[in-house]
């Protein structure tokens, strides 16, 4: 227990004296890691804020369904209920015939009098929204369905942009982010092939020595680990100084409030960062340093 743990504080220690010892070509790995995981957290960021917009705007579509004329309280409880247990149906808020007249007399401001002894035409209706937009057309069918419901209206076209929309956000973001990964893998590939190539001759006598492939190589792993989290915490500070002032200003605008919508604090997306960040970082620097020993080690 005791070699195996002096061995694993050895593997570590070099690990960090590498690091300590190149530190141009461990300064320039930061820069430029820092730099890949920044633009990464900028993509990162702004495709969650896209999503999560997208869903504020997504939860306020709905549909109307109006129902027959005439029909009693006790029908009205009844098509509520069936509506509710419909899979994929989130809120459903009862508009009555006068509330619907009214809010249409009030839209016709100075032609209200054309309104005037045609109150009873106006059906009761219930306003449905829904936990998924694609089940648009299916909860659509089974309200239908239902005995007493007249007629269904809602946004289909917009329904339709709004998910064309989101997948696209969702493709494009994506494929930034593996982007991101290769150019952040390269970097970190090329940095720690340097600090190999200098110490090529040392590598060669440990071989010699009987030392194996995994004691030669660790070093270079935990050297590769540092930089990626290192360079993580670096950029998930800046990006958090950064975030805060730009959505600081962007909330504060009249036209922002006015559509009445809000972006995510970076405190609610902060554990989920930094774990993807630490992640991505460590990650990085472990596949990094395993590609760039392949040419000196047996693998």
């Amino acid at each position: 227990m005791t070699v195996r743990y002096n061995v694993m504080n050895y593997l570590i220690g070099e690990g960090f004296r590498n690091v300590l010892k190149n530190k141009k070509s461990t300064g320039a790995a930061l820069v430029i890691m820092c730099m890949a995981m920044l633009m990464f957290g900028v993509f990162f960021i702004l495709g969650e804020n896209v999503n999560y917009v997208m869903k504020q705007v997504e939860a306020e579509q709905g549909m109307q369904v109006y129902l027959d004329i005439g029909v009693t309280d006790e029908e009205i409880d009844e098509i509520e209920s069936r509506i509710r247990e419909i899979q994929g149906v989130n809120t459903v808020e009862f508009v009555s015939g006068t509330e619907g007249y009214n809010e249409m007399k009030e839209g016709l401001e100075d032609y209200a009098d054309i309104m005037e002894g045609i109150e009873d035409i106006f059906p009761d209706s219930f306003i449905v929204t829904l936990t998924d937009l694609n089940l648009n057309s299916t909860v659509k069918e089974q309200i239908k369905q239902i005995e007493k419901v007249d007629d269904i209206t809602g946004s289909d076209e917009t329904i339709d942009i709004l998910l064309k929309i989101t997948k696209g956000v969702r493709i494009v973001t994506f494929a930034i982010l593996v982007v991101l990964v290769i150019i952040s893998i390269f970097i970190i590939t090329n940095t720690i092939k340097l600090t190999v190539h200098a110490r090529r001759k040392e590598i060669s006598i440990m071989k010699y020595v009987g030392a194996t492939n995994s004691f030669i190589r660790w070093p270079f792993i935990v050297e590769g680990i540092i930089i990626g989290v290192v360079a993580a915490l670096i950029s998930i500070l800046i990006v958090g100084l950064a975030y805060n002032l730009v959505t600081n200003g962007i909330t504060q605008t009249d036209t922002f409030q006015r559509l009445n919508l809000r972006l995510y604090t970076f405190a609610d997306m902060f554990n989920l960062l930094l774990l993807t960040y630490i992640a991505l970082g460590a990650g990085i620097g472990i596949v990094g340093s395993s590609i760039s020993m392949r040419k000196y080690l047996e693998v």
